[in-house]
């Protein structure tokens, strides 16, 4: 059984920095696209940053040259690094292995101003 578990999650001030793992289990993804994504509060989930098998890097512009998105094939986990978080970035993150419907329960980020 293919389980996603999201953590890291936490409250921080604005230009705070937080550090978020995503582990997956039940068959390794070493290959697979994967990516984080996030909700905010009344809004539609959106893509955040995506890392490919072989490492290439994609960001949305509202994140670029603040996170980091990058992977650990030995240890079948995925992260994000957040830097100088702003207000905006509120939101339930969650990880995803892209083309597939797994999902991981969401870990709570809150920035305060």
């Amino acid at each position: 059984q293919v389980q996603l578990v999201e953590s890291g999650g936490s409250l921080v001030q604005a230009g705070g920095s937080l550090r978020l793992s995503c582990a997956a289990s039940g068959r390794s993804f070493s290959w697979n696209d994967m990516g984080w994504y996030r909700q905010a509060a009344g809004k539609q989930r959106e893509s955040v940053a995506t890392i490919s098998g072989s490492g290439i890097t994609t960001y949305a512009g509202s994140v670029k040259g603040r996170f980091t998105i990058s992977r650990d094939n030995a240890k079948n986990t995925v992260y994000l690094q957040m830097n100088d978080l702003k207000p905006e970035d509120t939101a339930v993150y969650y990880c995803n292995v892209i083309g597939y419907s797994y999902w991981g329960q969401g870990t709570q980020v809150i920035v305060s101003s």
